[in-house]
């Protein structure tokens, strides 16, 4: 995979139609604010992942109104409503085969996933360290310091791209 800013649409050879590749929704750290820039961004995705820091039901409700969601439980994530999260959760999507967590290990199981996805520094930040892909999405929530407010896009295809996108706040 390939880091990307932006990701135009592309002509289906099937329809002559412009289209959209699907695409894979990521978001950690939103700590109970679920902002409508967020949700546009995510808009027309075929999955979510939240990578922990969901702060409430009501967040996991309101992305689900766009795409079926996977989350995970974040260090901040407490109460009945967070006990039904697990620590960690595989999803195999085509061939991708992700895991996610909140805090990113020091090391991953190797050979068994292609990429990683966590969230808990606030940082967007994506890299590739030997066969496994790493992917933070950055924050979604309330901004921390100077970090950007910020969700990605996990382009599916023969060639998988990531697209960190910061968030107009």
């Amino acid at each position: 995979m390939t880091a990307k800013k932006a990701h135009p649409p592309h002509d289906s050879a099937a329809t002559g139609r412009r289209t959209r590749r699907p695409f894979v929704g990521v978001i950690s750290d939103t700590h109970g604010l679920l902002r409508p820039q967020a949700c546009a961004a995510l808009s027309g995705a075929r999955l979510i992942l939240h990578a922990g820091d969901v702060g409430g039901p009501q967040v996991l409700r309101g992305l689900a109104e766009l795409a079926p969601v996977v989350a995970v439980r974040g260090n901040n994530d407490r109460g009945g409503w967070a006990a039904t999260l697990p620590a960690q959760a595989l999803v195999v999507v085509g061939d991708l085969r992700i895991i996610i967590v909140h805090e990113r290990p020091r090391r991953p199981p190797a050979g068994l996933i292609d990429l990683l996805v966590s969230g808990h520094s606030h940082r967007p930040h994506y890299e590739r360290l030997g066969e496994i892909e790493y992917l933070n999405p950055g924050s979604a929530g309330p901004r921390r310091f100077r970090l950007p407010v910020s969700v990605a896009r996990l382009w599916l295809g023969a060639s998988p791209r990531v697209e960190l996108v910061a968030l107009e706040i």
